[in-house]
């Protein structure tokens, strides 16, 4: 418990305290305009239309009173103290102003100005000078060039934003990067009637980021379910960590739903290591989102389309769901995507069966889908649902409708209405059509029932449900630790040679490996044709032989292989081919001889990989090998440390698993070895810091039990 709650401590440190942000007792606006129309009368005009419950003081030394109330001329002539300055100046006069505010005692402060790092390299300069004045007063600084905050809670009523205005209530908190999407959004789901507990822009994050943010609504009592809008992470690590925490392994865990933007990411870097290529800025932030129990959304739509069911609906069991319908159409489309989605069709019990029969005309089908048929009214729908909701096999509902001429369609709302304030297990709506529906569309959403415009999109939300419970109840492992030479492979890293593309040597690049427990395929070096046969005979035929230049990268590209090499004179003319060849395609490429290694056997070939980024540290990857990483690009990712069940779903989520399985009579490969290679990689990351880039392809794989040998490895190092 004691190591728990240290953890705990060190996972808030450093972060801010939020409560002069979203609880203020005063609010001062510097820069408050008597001008309708600009930001500085929005926000002021929103503090006071917003009934917000503290003191609010406008700042506008040209003006004495503004929307009747009395201004000053400078923060500093306030005379009582305050916690949160909203700051809508002139960029240039940022810095003063934020002076002002740290000699006045203010705690907290939101920029909306613009003119700072999105502008280029002297508004980044003027964002340094502005991050350096709050870290100075010790205030908590929200933006640049951001919308504001909104906090709903009655006991302060918040809007400090120049949104157009108050969103509803609710308990759902939205984080976004955007500020203009916040707007959208505001207005979306003004007319969805979704409410907010919280609306945050963080504009540039010169100061406060989104981790500040998700630890104070972890806590937050308004809060349920946590929406992002995210473009960039400003520290990767500690969101892992503490996303981590909010999303399953902490108490009172909730749910995050993240919206990532660049999926696309252009211009991306040459570089020569397969992991570098392909650990892109989507890819990182899949496995981010994949190792914090972070549910990943493709749309805004998507986002509050699982957002509300989270809000107002319990959790399902699992993933056994029943479809209750009206008509056979959308009954067969729910059932294609709950294929579609990983759910399954829930089997009724015979109890349940009979309940039915007994309630429903001959002509119903009984079979899931439930289809009550077209001429169905509330009580069909009542008696369908109370039958189900009762069944041991059942965890969610899905209640479909199509409007008929004989269709109770208000009178069916109130009946879902009903089962559902008994929140035994979730039921999601689809009520299809727009005008006819309306009304009980708008019973089910004042009453907190998930209504959808078509079935794909409720099946969609429910899974979303049942994959956020998947996480919740994972096994839970920990990190795997060999005996490993640390202190062999840290001073072979240090003293290597580096190539002018940052490579060490590939010898010295297996003998890493090998002090790190990776089934490495005997090898030597040799200079000479006659040091070549002669580490061959150690080896035992057959051998492979490779050309040693740090000039070179792709040995295949210039001759520098030699494969299936069988006996004393092959080893000789192989050796001269190599050094022959490479002069040819390279001439100016230094040559320090061939590494001479066993011939594997045939099997599978994937890869491992490593990659430091700046931004989230060390990063694995796990795919195909040989040249179908580059065709197919199959791969996943997971942040170092990997936990012995993210190493397993690591080799489990490629598209390609299944060749691993074995296909057409061949043997499963050896997963549990992938698994430990993987493991390995692992702690070699977290323990090397001098590795940049690490590239194990192939790794070839042979059927279960019988292991696997790395065949080439590449190290990047910094120096």
């Amino acid at each position: 418990m004691a190591q728990i709650v240290a953890e705990r401590e060190e996972l808030f440190a450093g972060l801010h305290d939020l409560r002069p942000i979203l609880e203020p007792q005063s609010v001062a606006v510097i820069g408050a305009s008597r001008q309708p129309g600009t930001v500085g009368y929005a926000v002021l005009s929103n503090l006071l239309m917003g009934q917000y419950t503290g003191i609010v003081y406008p700042v506008n030394p040209k003006a004495k009173a503004i929307c009747g109330v009395r201004t000053y001329p400078s923060v500093l002539e306030i005379p009582d103290p305050v916690d949160l300055a909203v700051i809508i100046v002139r960029a240039p006069l940022v810095p003063q102003v934020l002076e002002e505010c740290g000699q006045k005692g203010v705690k907290g402060a939101i920029v909306i100005s613009a003119g700072f790092k999105e502008t280029g390299p002297e508004g980044a300069k003027l964002e340094a000078q502005v991050r350096e004045i709050a870290h100075h007063y010790g205030i908590a600084l929200v933006g640049p060039n951001c919308l504001g905050v909104i906090n709903t809670d009655p006991n302060y009523r918040l809007n400090a934003s120049f949104a157009k205005e108050m969103p509803l209530p609710g308990n759902i908190a939205f984080i976004s990067q955007s500020g203009a999407l916040c707007t959208a959004v505001l207005d979306y789901a003004k007319g969805q009637g979704i409410g907010f507990s919280k609306v945050i822009s963080l504009g540039n994050k010169a100061d406060v980021n989104e981790n500040d943010f998700l630890a104070y609504l972890w806590q937050d009592p308004h809060t349920q379910v946590i929406l992002l809008y995210v473009e960039e992470l400003t520290e990767g690590r500690r969101f892992l960590q503490l996303a981590r925490e909010i999303t399953g392994e902490g108490d009172g865990r909730k749910p995050i739903l993240a919206l990532k933007a660049g999926r696309t990411p252009a211009g991306a870097r040459a570089v020569a290591s397969h992991t570098g290529s392909l650990a892109g800025s989507d890819e990182v932030y899949e496995a981010l989102f994949a190792q914090a129990g972070v549910l990943r959304a493709d749309t805004v739509e998507d986002l509050f389309e699982y957002a509300i069911a989270f809000a107002n609906q319990p959790l399902p069991n699992g993933r056994r769901t029943v479809i209750i319908t009206n008509a056979g159409g959308p009954g067969i489309m729910a059932t294609d995507a709950c294929v579609r989605y990983g759910l399954e069709l829930a089997q009724l019990n015979e109890k349940t069966l009979e309940q039915l029969r007994q309630k429903l005309p001959p002509h119903a089908s009984l079979l899931n889908p439930i289809d009550l048929i077209g001429d169905a009214q509330h009580d069909r729908y009542e008696a369908a649902l109370d039958a189900v909701l009762d069944d041991p096999n059942v965890d969610a509902v899905i209640v479909l409708l199509t409007p008929q001429a004989m269709t109770d369609i208000e009178n069916i709302a109130n009946v879902i209405v009903q089962k559902s304030k008994q929140r035994v297990k979730p039921i999601l709506a689809c009520f299809m059509g727009l005008v006819d529906i309306s009304a009980g569309v708008n019973i089910l959403k004042e009453n907190g029932v998930p209504c959808y415009s078509f079935p794909e999109d409720a099946v969609r939300a429910l899974a979303a449900m049942v994959k956020y419970v998947d996480w919740i109840r994972r096994p839970r492992t920990g990190f795997k630790m060999f005996p490993v030479d640390t202190e062999r492979a840290r001073n072979l890293l240090s003293k290597a040679p580096v190539s002018e593309h940052g490579f060490i040597p590939e010898e010295v690049a297996f003998q890493v490996l090998e002090a790190y427990g990776f089934p490495v395929l005997p090898w030597g070096v040799a200079k000479t044709p006659e040091e070549a046969v002669s580490v061959a005979r150690q080896i035992g035929y057959p051998v492979v032989l490779k050309v040693l230049s740090p000039d070179i990268v792709h040995k295949f590209d210039v001759g520098g292989v030699q494969l299936n090499l069988n006996s004393d004179s092959d080893v000789k003319q192989a050796f001269e081919k190599i050094i022959n060849s490479v002069k040819q395609h390279l001439p100016e490429a230094r040559i320090e001889g061939v590494i001479v290694q066993a011939m594997a056997k045939k099997g599978r070939e994937v890869i491992l990989g490593l990659k430091r980024d700046p931004q989230f540290g060390p990063i694995l990857m796990f795919g195909l090998g040989g040249i179908y990483v580059e065709v197919l690009r199959d791969v996943t990712f997971r942040f170092a440390p990997v936990r012995e069940l993210g190493a397993y779903r690591m080799v489990r989520d490629i598209r390609t698993y299944k060749l691993l399985e074995g296909v057409r009579g061949e043997p499963p490969a050896d997963i549990d070895k992938i698994v430990e290679c993987i493991e390995r990689l692992s702690q070699l990351a977290i323990e090397q810091d001098l590795i940049e880039e690490l590239d194990i392809n192939p790794l070839i794989v042979y059927p279960q039990g019988e292991g696997a040998v790395v065949v080439d490895v590449r190290i990047m190092v910094r120096r």
